[in-house]
């Protein structure tokens, strides 16, 4: 009886070792993919990208915009960033680059008015979910890469994960 609670206990001792190497595994990935979130390095660079890729737009050439910031999420442990700000008229908004690693991370924009810019995003053994807004404007900033996982905008970086982007319309 006492070989297999000791067999038990070394089964779970080595469980947890195996998930620990996993999310210390996680971590260092973020940490090192996280210089290349420098593709879109400065704000001007992404506002400009992001402009590029919609076309015509309403914003002139120095373009007023408000920023949004991104947590950084690590097991699911992080707040999720949420734009409700409605506008009456076009408003650009500049999404800050954020991390998101094992666990779920989710981005509500929500004004139908907004033209939002992601700088870019990294995205480590988890899930990132977008949802817009449905007649709002979204556009990715510079380079991306993906390893082992699905980011059908493929911007931002996204390793062993997936990213998804979809439309709340009625």
């Amino acid at each position: 009886m006492k070989l297999v609670v000791d067999g038990v206990a070394t089964e779970r001792h080595r469980i947890s070792n195996v998930i620990a190497r996993a999310a210390s595994g996680a971590i260092a990935a973020a940490v090192a993919f996280t210089p290349l979130v420098g593709h879109a390095a400065t704000a001007e660079s992404a506002i400009a990208s992001c402009l590029g890729a919609f076309g015509e737009h309403p914003f002139g050439a120095n373009p007023k915009y408000k920023t949004l910031a991104m947590s950084v999420k690590v097991f699911g442990i992080g707040q999720d960033t949420i734009d409700d700000e409605i506008t009456t008229s076009p408003a650009l908004v500049l999404i800050r680059p954020g991390v998101n690693v094992m666990g779920g991370s989710r981005i509500d924009l929500r004004n139908p008015q907004g033209w939002y810019c992601m700088q870019t995003s990294v995205n480590v053994m988890g899930g990132l979910n977008i949802k817009l807004a449905c007649n709002s404007k979204f556009a990715i900033a510079g380079e991306g890469t993906t390893v082992m996982g699905r980011a059908p905008e493929s911007k931002g970086i996204t390793v062993m994960g997936k990213t998804t982007v979809e439309r709340d319309c009625p």
